[in-house]
């Protein structure tokens, strides 16, 4: 069960929304207002994991890393084939910051950037149940 999800910010979130659906397999569930060049919330869905985004706004302290220059995160999706999803994001205009290669860590991923700069990595890595569950002990 997911119970950390990631907000971003983007300048043109309506133009993200459309973007994050066609390059990385997104499909949006929720957005307010609906149409119009503002998003206050919205939420996409990859597989059973969702994020939240929206517009910039001058009072929530988030900022599109377009605007920065940088950016502080990254955000980490499990995909089934990183390869297959590598050339569809490819083919959308997303920003190649390393290729599909295998870790030695047993993962194969890659690593891009979003039409804003928002770095993502996409790859077969997925804690084990046992791990997650560990961390869960030592947190009580």
């Amino acid at each position: 069960m997911q119970t950390i999800y990631p907000i971003l910010r983007y300048r043109d979130a309506r133009s993200a929304i459309h973007w994050l659906c066609e390059a990385f397999g997104f499909v949006e569930t929720f957005s307010v207002p609906e149409h119009g060049p503002n998003v206050r919330h919205a939420r996409l869905r990859l597989g059973k994991s969702l994020i939240m985004l929206g517009s910039v706004r001058p009072d929530d302290g988030i900022e599109s890393p377009q605007a920065l220059g940088a950016s502080t995160q990254m955000l980490a999706v499990v995909v089934e084939n990183p390869d297959a999803h590598f050339e569809r994001a490819q083919r959308a205009g997303a920003r190649v910051l390393a290729p599909p290669y295998d870790t030695d860590f047993g993962s194969r991923e890659y690593h891009v950037l979003d039409l804003e700069g928002h770095p993502w990595t996409f790859g077969t890595f997925q804690p084990a149940a046992e791990e997650l569950d560990d961390i869960t002990e030592r947190a009580k």
